[in-house]
């Protein structure tokens, strides 16, 4: 395929939001609670909404929540926004059922699907805009991710199975290790295919690069930002509160 063909590919956006958020507590999944004001997803829905490359924005919604009010205050901005009761019990299941709903919609197969984590409110149009650019011509796909900068520590396996203080076995370089983070952006077919295997292989995949790299892909790295971390725990939440009211003062 030529370079020209490959560019002329559209870009959809895709967030599984179907997860409970268990780790941060709180009533409602921690995609839907309010941070600086907001529902955390709606900063990632703006910046995909803001970034001219995006055609549009596909959310997998866990079938229970799909007629919550709060979906429907989210949907602003002139670019199409699906929310689809496509959640399944894991994040790979539902950017599966997503993708395939996507599939029958008639979006082309060829497309490139940026799925993101509902839960890194911090990505912004310029992210992914520099994701789309330096992956668009590429066979292989791409994703966003920061070179790791913390020296890492490999414990003991027993100690930690056990509940025990651990020991470190080993210092593991970290030249060339680098911190998955999301947009992750693959091919429409491709994807599914992949993330279907995956599944009925029952693989250990943690992100749909796993489940490209299962396949023989080498998807390429490209650098993301600090800003653009996982909000897991109640520092997280509290770090990135922080600095979504800095980006509105």
């Amino acid at each position: 395929m030529s370079l020209g063909n490959q560019s002329a590919k559209k870009c959809h956006a895709l967030l599984p939001t179907a997860g409970a958020g268990s780790r941060l507590g709180g009533d409602l999944p921690k995609q839907f609670q309010e941070l600086a004001g907001r529902p955390m997803l709606a900063y990632a829905l703006e910046a995909f909404m803001q970034s001219p490359l995006v055609d549009s924005i596909w959310v997998g919604v866990s079938p229970g929540f799909i007629d919550n009010p709060i979906l429907k205050s989210l949907v602003k901005g002139s670019k199409p926004i699906h929310f689809l009761p496509t959640g399944g019990p894991t994040r790979q299941e539902t950017v599966r059922n997503t993708l395939a709903a996507q599939l029958k919609s008639g979006i082309s197969p060829d497309d490139w699907i940026l799925v993101h984590d509902a839960a890194r409110p911090g990505i912004t149009p310029v992210l992914i805009e520099k994701l789309i650019t330096a992956v668009q011509d590429s066979d292989a796909g791409g994703l966003l991710a920061v070179p790791l900068a913390d020296t890492l520590k490999q414990a003991d396996l027993d100690s930690v199975i056990a509940g025990n203080i651990p020991h470190i076995v080993k210092t593991i370089p970290r030249k060339h290790l680098w911190q998955a983070q999301t947009p992750q952006m693959f091919g429409l077919k491709e994807l599914h295919s992949a993330l279907e295997d995956a599944i009925r292989l029952e693989a250990d995949v943690t992100d749909e690069a796993s489940a490209m790299e299962l396949t023989g892909v080498k998807p390429l790295l490209i650098e993301g930002a600090t800003r653009n971390f996982k909000v897991t725990h109640s520092a997280d939440w509290d770090l990135m509160q922080l600095l979504l009211n800095s980006d509105h003062q």
